[in-house]
């Protein structure tokens, strides 16, 4: 989740070799080294184990080591990806379309909004098969903005000619195909971008004795439309009931980001002692297994949120919203509850309703939440859709 930036020299990603020329050349671009390192690390490891020779295309960060050592040559790319300067996006496809000049790689794979509009426009000027990754339509979910509009005619000019576009839940895949973005007969579905079963082991702890306070973690970046105003809003009701209850913060505070809470805020809701921030990490997996319930109230442009998954995986049930995305990884009453957007008091009732469960009732939803997980979120699925996409779109 941390995204510091660290001098160019203190990664060696322009160490790697150019690798066998015969091989079959194929580049993958997102908006932060981060993204690749986190979300996109498998596929790239077994793309380069079926004898692909891998390029990644991303801006530098402390992450850009991290994708360089799974094997693949890492291409700095700097970009904004909040930025909405015209001549710096100008610029931006301009330098993709100079990598996919020179490369000339067999195919382009696209994640997050401007790899995916200006590095399909790139790629179709130099005839590469291109496809994209909708993880999540954030400001295109907006039906008013004119940010908005002008996101959706982007992508519609973009993707018409993709060989094909994966979304991450139905949803969004029928309001692009409803809007005439994109074909049906080109688009399929993942399960978001998967989570790793053997990482993400679930029941080293499983809730069988009720815990005192009960916890509540919000996991994710901390910006207002993932419900953070909501989460800390249920927290204070809980306060004001006298219910032992906990509610705590783990997650990113990006102060260029307009959308983010800012640190004052978080500060003066610890100092209140409505919630306790446990900061940023790398590694999520202790703080979940020591909470007894993941909450993610988000009304964000979500695809699949990675964080519901892997607090499934790791056997704690979930709230969250009744949202797309969300709510595709819970099931109502089972592995979780589903409250209403926007909606403290409904999240602070479900959070009580919780809270009232006992330790066996608490631990059967885990272990729900843990076989839906490996039953519909497997990584290695994700994988074979991809594997499957590139052999069809490559005639093999």
């Amino acid at each position: 989740m941390t995204n510091t930036q660290s001098r160019p020299s203190e990664v060696p990603v322009g160490q790697q070799t150019r690798g066998v020329e015969m091989k079959p050349k194929l580049i993958i671009c997102a908006n932060t080294s981060w993204n690749l390192a986190n979300f996109r690390s498998g596929l790239i490891r077994s793309l380069i184990e079926d004898e692909f020779d891998v390029i990644a295309l991303a801006p530098f960060d402390s992450y850009s080591g991290r994708v360089a050592a799974l094997g693949c040559r890492f291409i700095r790319l700097d970009f904004d990806g909040h930025g909405k300067n015209i001549f710096a996006e100008i610029s931006l496809f301009l330098r993709l379309f100079k990598v996919l000049k020179e490369e000339k790689p067999c195919l382009f794979l696209g994640f997050t909004i401007k790899p995916n509009v200006y590095g399909s426009f790139a790629a179709r000027m130099c005839g590469v098969p291109v496809i994209n990754n909708i993880a999540g339509l954030g400001i295109a979910s907006s039906s008013t903005s004119l940010l908005s509009r002008a996101t959706r005619i982007l992508y519609r000019w973009t993707l018409r000619k993709s060989a094909m576009v994966f979304f991450q839940n139905w949803d969004d895949r029928r309001l692009f195909v409803d809007l005439k973005i994109v074909e049906s007969q080109k688009t399929d579905i993942l399960p978001g971008s998967g989570v790793d079963l053997q990482k993400f082991r679930g029941g080293q702890r499983q809730v069988t004795e009720l815990a005192d306070p009960t916890i509540f973690l919000f996991v994710g970046r901390l910006i207002w439309e993932k419900g953070v105003g909501e989460f800390v809003e249920a927290a204070r009701l809980s306060k004001a009931s006298g219910a032992s209850m906990k509610f705590e913060l783990l997650g990113s505070v990006d102060e260029k980001n307009p959308k983010s809470v800012r640190k004052d805020d978080v500060d003066r809701w610890v100092s209140e002692g409505i919630v306790e921030y446990r900061g940023d990490t790398d590694d999520v997996r202790p703080f979940m297994e020591a909470a007894d319930c993941v909450v993610l109230p988000s009304y964000y442009g979500e695809g699949t949120p990675r964080t519901l998954l892997e607090a499934a995986a790791l056997s704690r049930p979930i709230i969250t919203t009744n949202w797309s995305g969300c709510r595709d990884v819970v099931d109502e009453g089972v592995s979780g509850y589903l409250c209403h957007p926007r909606d403290a008091r409904d999240l602070f009732a479900k959070c009580v309703m919780f809270h009232k469960l006992s330790g066996d009732r608490r631990a059967n939803m885990g272990r729900a939440g843990r076989r839906k997980v490996e039953r519909e979120y497997d990584e290695a699925i994700v994988i074979r859709r991809y594997k499957r996409a590139i052999l069809n779109i490559r005639g093999a």
